[in-house]
């Protein structure tokens, strides 16, 4: 996006050396700079998305969404078949307990000095080892299920049910879509007018229509070559018709230009 804008910005200031229309009166008339009156395009974009990978080797149990449908935050989107971690957890269970109930009559042996202070700190060491084994199954079987960061929408479904997966394989693209955003690039020169804040319309072309739109922040660093910065905004406001991916024209007017 960034080296189609300032290419198109380039074949602009190219144009800028024609010769100006005259008026009527064989003067030549003013005209805005070719930069500005360039068309300056911007794609939607989500505001978050990632991918959803599995942490732990295990078989595809099911998967509840399908390409394209809406979550919610929260939502269990996969699971994965964990009967083995689940034995392990119902094992550290049983050794936990048993770790405990040791440990309770060498405590009651203590208070009798009827025990020794090795054994009861040893008692004490395998209840502590115990509780720790089955936290740590505890949070591997929390692995089992994913569910969705966030709310939005299901961008592609990588793996099917039934199949076994790896450490790291991913499993969903999702994205979330709540405010759409626009990156595109506009000449160095705006930054004397255009701030964070700042509205204007944004054409896209797949729907035909004109939205509005504000900025959140320009670029940290201007293109010496093309003499441009980064510019990004908003969709102000929510329209169903709108998707991540969709393109168009933004419709900035510098002050002054107009009348120009």
């Amino acid at each position: 996006m960034r080296g189609v804008a300032a290419a198109a910005l380039l074949a602009a200031a190219f144009g800028a050396h024609a010769a100006p229309p005259s008026s009527p009166s064989g003067a030549s008339a003013p005209t805005a700079p070719a930069l500005d009156k360039f068309d300056i395009r911007a794609q939607l974009s989500p505001r978050r998305y990632t991918t959803l990978a599995a942490e732990l080797g295990a078989k595809v149990k099911r998967i509840t969404v399908k390409e394209g449908e809406r979550i919610k935050a929260g939502q269990l989107l996969v699971s994965l078949d964990c009967v083995i971690q689940a034995a392990q957890r119902d094992k550290a269970k049983a050794a936990l307990a048993a770790a405990e109930r040791n440990y309770a009559a060498n405590a009651r042996l203590n208070e009798l000095n009827a025990v020794g202070k090795v054994e009861l700190d040893t008692s004490i060491a395998e209840r502590d080892k115990s509780r720790a084994d089955l936290a740590l199954i505890r949070a591997t079987l929390s692995k089992c299920t994913i569910h969705a960061p966030y709310s939005g929408r299901v961008v592609e479904q990588k793996v099917r049910a039934e199949q076994y997966v790896e450490p790291g394989t991913a499993l969903l693209d999702i994205l979330d879509d709540s405010a759409l955003e626009l990156d595109f690039i506009v000449p160095s020169r705006w930054l004397a007018w255009l701030k964070p804040g700042h509205t204007f319309r944004v054409f896209i072309d797949e729907t035909q229509k004109s939205y509005p739109a504000r900025i959140q922040r320009l670029g940290a660093r201007v293109d010496p070559i093309s003499q441009s910065v980064k510019a990004s905004a908003v969709i102000d406001g929510s329209f169903s018709e709108l998707i991540a991916g969709m393109s168009g024209r933004i419709e900035l007017t510098p002050p002054g230009a107009a009348a120009q």
